[in-house]
């Protein structure tokens, strides 16, 4: 509609239809409940309509698929050419057993790697230290050396697959083993493709798997920002994740606006380390939640790409477009899944793995029905392997680029998320910046009070979980689920042992020495890491010596 005369007449048959058609309904079949909302608590409208993209700017905001802004995704034909990397999430007890998991998962038509550490690893650790008691491969695999990282990647296709490692704090050492292993096995860095997550700021915001302080902490992010550049091109350095923010308990916009306020922060540091912004930026890479609400969801991929596309460009000045570009992993959402009636989680997984394709992600993990009783069984993660094959070889839904951009509902929920994301970034900016806000608890807030509201609808039954309460069972159905090797942590302990025995204790020396005058200064760390790992240092003994140096993290008491 481009004038004012079809305005009108649009205005009219929309007043008649709520006076003929709408009310009539109404009075004989009233509606179930008063407001309808989205899984933010967002209200919905009725009925979307031309009038709710009045003045919108087709080529502006929507544009065409693989062109500036990429609301329609990143590339001109996405699935048509290319299926996204099924990459399932899979870590569990020794590298041994993890290790068979991946060959396994592989065999059934997996097309990427990703793998789960075992709390101690995440937080530092060896398997023997005394803080990682009763925590060894609980929710993920204990690797504490290069031998272990050696034995996990046994027999993989490191120079044909990409792998993708959900580590932060001590994200350079664990990165440093998998190019170490690679190494040893004749395979140049630069033949190695992955992720490292390495997103130490959603820490602060809201997983709390922290180890140092944040400056330091950033400056290791940039040091594998600056080495990624330049030794391991075809990686991406960091996954700037929103997942764990959303799975604290924040609503879309909230894992939105500060998943990219994060990522933002990430280019400026990398900036005042002098790095050319289109030397880095087209390694970024992002990690999304696929929570329930199936629009919703579609809407934040939409916007987030939008979003990034306009800040680096006329922002930060980025000339290449490939810097444009928000390629992102997406999981569905671990947080939906109950522990009651477990198999329906099926059903909820596939409604979100079908909108993080409708979305347009890069890469999909899709969780497993037992995930809110135990680590995934093999049963199970083949089902959830085999959601992601039906959507992509059966539903259609691939054949067409964007097939929901234009929706009237789907682009004003677009539009709405970016400007409450915009509304996120100058509260932020008020605060001083990301940093004092992590300070000053901002986001912390925000997600308690987000979590805490959602939790009250469930009790209060304005929103509904199947299974919890409502449409309850009475007993519940058994299934089979994940037993891992009751000797696997003697194993991992004798492995261990024997690799401080075998190895040469002068060079281990010098290699940490070397690495704590790297870390009092101001080179940059990665290459010391690395010496330190070739020498079978372990990852405790590495992470012991930037603690000396960095000190370690306590959270200020906010609340």
């Amino acid at each position: 509609m481009s004038d004012q005369q079809e305005w009108e007449e649009f205005r009219q048959e929309m007043e008649r239809w709520e006076r003929e058609t709408l009310q009539p309904s109404l009075d004989r079949f009233p509606e179930r409940r008063t407001q309808f909302i989205t899984t933010s608590s967002e209200p919905v409208n009725r009925l979307y309509t031309p009038a709710d993209l009045q003045g919108k700017d087709y080529l502006k905001e929507i544009g065409f698929p693989g062109q500036y802004p990429f609301t329609r995704g990143v590339h001109p034909t996405m699935y048509r050419s290319r299926q996204w990397t099924m990459r399932m999430f899979a870590g569990f007890g020794t590298a041994e057993e993890t290790n068979q998991r991946f060959k396994y998962l592989l065999g059934q038509g997996q097309t990427g790697l990703s793998i789960a550490f075992d709390m101690p690893t995440l937080m530092g650790y060896d398997t023997d230290a005394p803080e990682a008691e009763g925590e060894f491969g609980r929710c993920g695999v204990a690797v504490s050396s290069l031998k272990d990282m050696e034995i996990l990647l046994d027999g993989l296709p490191l120079d044909r697959i990409s792998t993708s490692m959900t580590i932060n704090s001590p994200a350079a050492v664990i990165w440093a083993m998998y190019i170490a292993a690679a190494e040893n096995r004749g395979i140049s860095r630069d033949q190695l493709r992955g992720t490292i997550q390495n997103d130490i700021l959603k820490e602060y915001i809201a997983q709390k798997e922290y180890i140092f302080p944040p400056v330091p902490s950033m400056r290791l992010v940039t040091d594998t920002i600056e080495f990624g550049s330049a030794e391991v091109p075809l990686w991406n350095t960091i996954s700037i994740s929103g997942y764990h923010i959303r799975e604290a308990g924040a609503t879309a916009v909230q894992e939105l606006a500060f998943t990219l306020a994060d990522g933002l922060e990430y280019v400026r540091w990398a900036l005042k380390r002098g790095l050319a912004i289109d030397d880095f930026a087209p390694r970024l890479s992002f990690f999304f939640n696929a929570h329930n609400d199936f629009f919703e969801e579609i809407a934040k991929y939409r916007a987030a790409r939008r979003i990034w596309a306009r800040e680096l460009r006329e922002t930060f000045r980025a000339a290449n477009p490939r810097s444009w570009l928000m390629r992102f992993h997406t999981q569905t959402a671990g947080v939906s899944l109950t522990a009651q009636q477990p198999e329906i989680n099926i059903v909820r997984v596939a409604i979100q793995a079908l909108a993080a394709v409708l979305g347009g992600t890069q890469s999909l993990h899709t969780n497993s029905m037992d995930e809110a009783l135990a680590l995934p069984s093999e049963q199970a993660v083949t089902v959830a392997l085999r959601t992601q094959q039906i959507i992509a070889e059966e539903s259609g839904v691939v054949n067409s680029v964007d097939p929901l951009g234009g929706s009237y509902y789907l682009e004003a929920l677009t539009d709405k998320m970016e400007t409450q994301a915009y509304d996120y970034f100058d509260k932020i900016e008020a605060l001083g910046g990301l940093l004092p806000a992590i300070s000053r608890g901002f986001f912390q807030g925000e997600i308690s009070d987000s979590a805490y509201r959602y939790q009250r609808e469930i009790d209060q039954q304005i929103r509904n979980v199947i299974g919890v309460n409502l449409h309850r069972e009475a007993k519940e159905p058994e299934i089979p689920l994940l037993k891992i090797d009751p000797e696997g942590y003697q194993n991992q302990v004798s492995r261990l042992r024997k690799v401080r025995k075998d190895r040469d204790d002068g060079r281990v020396g010098q290699t940490l020495d070397r690495l704590r005058v790297a870390c009092q200064g101001t080179e940059n760390t990665m290459p010391f890491i690395l010496d330190a790992v070739h020498a079978y240092a372990t990852l405790g003994e590495i992470t012991n010596v930037m603690k000396e140096v960095f000190g370690v993290y306590r959270e200020e008491n906010w609340i």
